[in-house]
């Protein structure tokens, strides 16, 4: 809950001109490289440890703790988020789109940008995908 209000605050300040400013690509606008992007890396524990402390810190108050689309401020502002415990959810996802849209955002979601370390996006999707494996 103090979560959502931070973020709701935040935003609020930030004016209608900065979310239009930084309006994120739609699922259209995503460039065919970065369809085509592959994870360079390997997930290790650790590294998966990371992301899913970043999850909890930037994603879980909107895409919930366990991805299924229900975080607080998703239920509090009836946002309609995919269900990535689905397997079917992100089935035409490619990983590169997954990682471009965690890095520029998309919709109303905000990109990571420069406040994450591309290995770090990239275990996001890992652990993104983890979502709808039992």
């Amino acid at each position: 809950m103090l979560k959502s209000l931070l973020l709701f605050a935040v935003l609020w300040m930030m004016g209608p001109q900065a979310s239009q400013q930084a309006a994120a690509p739609t699922a259209a606008a995503i460039p065919a490289d970065a369809v085509q992007m592959k994870n360079p890396g390997k997930s290790t524990p650790e590294s998966m440890a990371h992301a899913k402390k970043m999850y909890g810190y930037d994603c879980a108050m909107c895409h919930g703790e366990n991805g299924n689309g229900k975080g607080d401020f998703a239920v509090e502002t009836k946002l309609k988020l995919k269900d990535w415990t689905d397997p079917a959810a992100l089935k035409d996802k490619t990983d590169g789109e997954l990682y471009y849209i965690i890095s520029k955002g998309q919709g109303s979601m905000p990109g990571e940008g420069d406040r994450a370390k591309p290995e770090d996006m990239w275990n996001m999707v890992v652990m993104i995908r983890s979502f709808s494996k039992p």
